[in-house]
């Protein structure tokens, strides 16, 4: 289980930073000059329109990227230039935009197997199936926590759109992650799945950081404690949505013309 991380003078601690975080590609700059605090038991959210970079901010966040200048610190230590690999085993978790579940697995099987490594059972391929079962427990804590113990058995191929997403939100979770990144949770759900997703995410963050890409401003203006909008790879406004929304720029941004 995740530990929570102590209060510092009534503020929550900052567990992912980056600073000066730029990413060029050959003569083009996606990212530039971006600064980021994720705290502890908050949402974060970061938005912006098509293009703006925000993937690109994830991808580099989690190593998938090598910054080409900046720095990124994760629960204290610099991690800019550590592996994918390693940064995942100290915590830093993300999702993706397309679901991804094992399609013709069940429910369970599916959360066992994302369990099998943080109980170092995904590199002991001699151990008889039957040493899965010691996972069974955790497994369905985590099935049950995100709302799935009815679809327990279910195949995940069978599962509608919203709860293959909250199988992966389950799936994430086994990692047990300090910090957890979720790019576009809610994208592509029909309405009566988005309340649901939202509210399983506003409980994941109660132990844990969640930064997440999202383009439902009904979601983040409900969901989030702190918002960052980035336009062509630079921060344009940050705060809590009530101030983002109400910055001129934003909705520049947003509509292409500023609102009177």
């Amino acid at each position: 289980m995740s530990v929570a991380v102590p209060a510092e003078n009534g503020a929550p601690r900052v567990v992912l930073s980056a600073r000066g975080l730029r990413r060029d590609f050959g003569g083009f700059t996606a990212v530039n000059n971006v600064d980021l605090d994720v705290q502890h038991a908050r949402v974060h959210a970061l938005i912006g329109p098509n293009g703006a970079g925000k993937t690109t901010v994830f991808n580099l966040l989690t190593k998938f990227l090598q910054p080409t200048h900046g720095t990124i610190i994760l629960l204290g230590e610099d991690i800019t230039n550590m592996a994918p690999d390693k940064v995942a085993r100290m915590g830093l978790v993300r999702s993706f935009q397309i679901s991804a579940v094992f399609p013709h697995l069940s429910v369970l099987d599916n959360v066992r197997v994302a369990l099998q490594r943080p109980n170092h059972l995904a590199i002991q391929f001699w151990k008889p199936l039957s040493a899965l079962d010691a996972l069974n427990a955790r497994a369905d804590q985590l099935i049950r926590s995100v709302g799935l113990e009815k679809e327990r058995h279910a195949i995940a191929a069978d599962l509608s759109y919203g709860r293959k997403r909250v199988l992966e939100i389950a799936t994430t979770l086994a990692l047990d992650p300090k910090v957890m990144l979720l790019d576009e949770p809610i994208a592509g759900m029909g309405h009566e799945d988005v309340g649901m997703v939202a509210e399983i995410i506003r409980e994941v963050a109660r132990e844990r950081a969640v930064l997440m890409v999202e383009h439902n401003l009904s979601v983040v203006a409900t969901l989030c404690h702190h918002v960052t909008v980035l336009q062509r790879g630079e921060i344009l406004a940050e705060g809590d949505y009530g101030t983002v929304s109400d910055d001129p720029r934003v909705r520049t941004a947003y509509l292409g013309t500023e609102e009177t």
